[in-house]
C-alpha cells in the first residue's frame, strides 16, 4: 500500500519485471549484499513493495514481479493492484527500471506493461538480465531483435542495459546512470 512507505523522503528507483526475470539478484549485486532482496526459484516471491535506503540519499524499490506467477486470480489482481498504486501514485518515483529477460523475445505481457508506462508518462529505462546464460553473439543478435520490436511501437528506446547478476555486468553502468539522474536533480 502506498501508505505503508518510509517516513524519510528520498528520490526512488523502483526495479520491476516479470516473475523470475532475475530481480532480487539483480537488486543483491547492485548493492553488493547478498540476501538483502530474497531470491527463489519460485516465481511471485516478492509481494510487497520494498524499499532500501541507499547511502543515506536514495531509495531502491523492490516491486513484485508482473506476470506468471503461482497464484490464485484474487491474489494476481490485489498484486497488481499493489503495483498499480505504487507506479501511479508514489510521489517520490523518479524512474522505474523494467527488467527483461536476456535470453529471450520480448513478450506481450513485457510490452503491453511499457505501454501502460508510456500511457501513464511514467519514465523508465530496461534492464536486461541474465546475459551471462548465452554467448555474446547470441547476445547482441537477442538485443538487437528486441530493440527493434520495441522501436515497432516507439519513436526512441529509452535507456537500456545489459546485466548478470551473476558476473556484475551492467552494474558500474546502472549505478552511474542513477548518479546522473540524482546529480540533474539536485540541480533543479
Amino acid at each position: 500500500m502506498i501508505s505503508e512507505r518510509p517516513k524519510q523522503v528520498f528520490p526512488e528507483f523502483a526495479f520491476i519485471g516479470r516473475s523470475n526475470v532475475g530481480k532480487s539478484s539483480l537488486i543483491n549485486m547492485l548493492c553488493q549484499r547478498k540476501g538483502l532482496a530474497l531470491t527463489s526459484s519460485k516465481p511471485g516471491k516478492t509481494r510487497l513493495v520494498n524499499h532500501f535506503l541507499i547511502n543515506r540519499s536514495w531509495y531502491l524499490v523492490d516491486l513484485p514481479g508482473y506476470g506468471y506467477a503461482q497464484m490464485s486470480q484474487s491474489a494476481k489482481k490485489k498484486l497488481q493492484q499493489v503495483i498499480r498504486n505504487y507506479i501511479n501514485l508514489s510521489p517520490d518515483l523518479v524512474m522505474l527500471f523494467v527488467l527483461i529477460d536476456s535470453r529471450h523475445d520480448i513478450g506481450q505481457v513485457d510490452m503491453d506493461f511499457l505501454f501502460e508506462l508510456g500511457e501513464s508518462r511514467i519514465p523508465f529505462a530496461i534492464i536486461f538480465t541474465k546475459a551471462d546464460k548465452q554467448g555474446p553473439n547470441v547476445l547482441a543478435a537477442q538485443m538487437e531483435k528486441n530493440k527493434q520490436a520495441i522501436l515497432e511501437h516507439w519513436e526512441s528506446l529509452p535507456p537500456v542495459f545489459v546485466s548478470s547478476a551473476e558476473t556484475g555486468m551492467g552494474r558500474e553502468e546502472i549505478l552511474a546512470y542513477i548518479d546522473g539522474v540524482l546529480s540533474d536533480l539536485k540541480q533543479q
